[in-house]
């Protein structure tokens, strides 16, 4: 009996070993963090009711009116996101990223209760502001992968996360029109759907590790070498992108790690917080001193301002072209095309073998240029097919050159200044996305109706390409100066080494 005890205590306490070193080795590998991430970002992108959101605020479960939605709610979303981000990208570093995961699980929760329940527009008011804190929070989902995994499966893992958040949002967006047009199931169900699934994505929170590091605050080594600019470059595109990625003559290395000496200032400030603020500032120094990312960082705060803004407002115009009353409504269809033909633009950026430090600028212009054009199309059709080809091209284009830009700014940075340029870039972004609020569209500024608010939108896209091709036909023409001096000066060269070989025939000839 005590042999049978003591086989059954080794037993028992082989298997509790065991199962400690599986779940520390579960824990551990990248594979687990990334598949928990990924169904969280699978479930917190399954929104079906989200492109059905101004049908359902100007239906009979809210009975509000189109201009209270357009000037009064909506713009709640910008100004409490432009509020958050800051703080928030500093707290998601500072508390390593998953108690900002439960905070956006919560945010998403909140909102849409909030959306099912609430009624008035100071109501829907709050839903903007909590889903401005979700939007903000966002920065956790792509920057915890980071500190959990090793940089060789950097690119991967990335590619995982994106991917999955393209397919969540194209499935609910079919899913959503599936069930409006052929189901007929009312916006508020969609509603209830949507709100199961961030509540399963606040779940899947749960079940991460616990980074410990993060980028900024709890670095465990600092290097004055960054890594390779392959582990830098996010999943968009593919290894074999562009190959000229050098820096403009004169201007400073946005990728250079900190000498000795700046570590030793660095540790200066008795406070941590100042600390890393500090070196914070010195890294966004060197970053918008080469003057090729400080171009591809104006474009990308321009655009990604009058993107976002187009895309807050475009269900406003599509109810006004077709009011979802007495029109059937394919909002759901459209986005899943749009988001459809943004990844095909996005996984293309890898097969184009262009001279982007030549050409990216040329690229930028003429593409900003069809997003205007297509902007102007909304504008002035009142057919409600052309205005949803319009978006479906204006969402492409941009999403190809916001690939292009993403490139070309994080192959030349390590991956800690790549999330610091990304999140100063939407920081500015949401400024200039700010002011265009306050000024076109807030009842206490200008207040324009949904139409003359796109064709501003339009003329600011415009200007935007008129800008980068002014900027790209000075540079194609100063290339192309340099080009024709330095095949003067080799020619020169030629002829006068022909020549003095000459002389040395002819004085050789003499001499004999």
């Amino acid at each position: 009996m005590g042999s049978i005890i003591l086989l059954t205590n080794f037993l028992l306490s082989f298997a509790a070993e065991t199962m400690d070193c599986w779940k520390q080795e579960k824990s551990s590998t990248w594979i687990f963090p990334t598949l928990i991430l990924c169904l969280y970002g699978f479930f917190y992108m399954m929104k079906p009711s989200e492109p059905f959101l101004t049908p359902y605020l100007t239906g009979p479960d809210k009975n509000l009116t189109i201009d209270e939605v357009t000037n009064q709610i909506f713009p709640v979303w910008t100004y409490s996101y432009l509020a958050l981000l800051f703080p928030v990208f500093l707290i998601t570093d500072y508390a390593r990223y998953k108690p900002v995961l439960h905070l956006q699980g919560i945010s998403f929760i909140i909102t849409w209760l909030l959306l099912l329940f609430a009624h008035g527009v100071l109501a829907m008011q709050m839903v903007e502001f909590f889903y401005g804190m979700a939007t903000a929070t966002e920065v956790a989902y792509y920057a915890y992968i980071y500190s959990v995994v090793s940089p060789d499966h950097y690119q991967r893992v990335t590619s995982y996360c994106r991917s999955i958040t393209l397919v969540a949002a194209t499935v609910a967006a079919v899913l959503g029109q599936l069930l409006v047009s052929l189901a007929d199931v009312s916006y508020f169900h969609l509603n209830a759907i949507t709100l199961a699934s961030v509540s399963l994505a606040f779940v899947c929170s749960f079940f991460l590790p616990m980074p410990q590091k993060s980028m900024f605050f709890h670095r465990k080594d600092v290097s004055p070498t960054p890594p390779a600019p392959d582990k830098a470059a996010v999943a968009s595109v593919g290894p074999d992108g562009p190959s000229s990625c050098h820096e403009d003559e004169g201007s400073v290395s946005a990728d250079r790690g900190p000498t000795p000496k700046a570590q030793a200032d660095n540790a200066e400030p008795q406070n941590h917080v100042l600390r890393v603020l500090v070196q914070l500032s010195k890294d966004l120094r060197d970053c918008y001193s080469s003057r090729k990312l400080l171009y591809w960082s104006l474009w990308w705060a321009l655009a990604t301002a009058g993107f976002n803004q187009v895309l807050n407002y475009i269900q406003v115009l599509w109810d006004f072209r077709a009011p979802s009353h007495s029109s059937a409504v394919y909002n759901g269809a459209v986005e899943a095309i749009a988001t459809f033909l943004s990844s095909v633009t996005s996984f293309v950026v890898q097969y184009m073998k262009i001279n982007w430090d030549l050409f990216g600028e040329l690229a930028l212009g003429i593409f900003s240029a069809i997003d205007a054009g297509s902007l102007f199309l909304m504008h002035f059709t009142t057919n409600i097919w052309a205005c949803y080809a319009g978006y479906l091209i204006f969402k492409a284009c941009y999403m190809l050159l916001i690939t292009i830009a993403t490139f070309q700014i994080a192959v030349n940075l390590s991956m800690e200044r790549y999330a610091l340029m990304f999140g100063f870039n939407n920081f500015v972004a949401l400024v200039i996305q700010t002011i265009l609020t306050v000024v076109v569209v807030d009842s206490k500024g200008l207040g324009l109706n949904i139409v003359t608010q796109f064709l501003i939108y339009a003329s600011y896209f415009a200007v935007i390409a008129g800008i980068f091709l002014i900027r790209s036909i000075c540079m194609l023409a100063s290339s192309k100066c340099k080009r024709k001096t330095a095949r003067s000066c080799k020619e020169h060269l030629n002829h006068a080494e022909h020549e003095s070989k000459e002389q040395v025939a002819t004085g050789y000839a003499t001499r004999l």
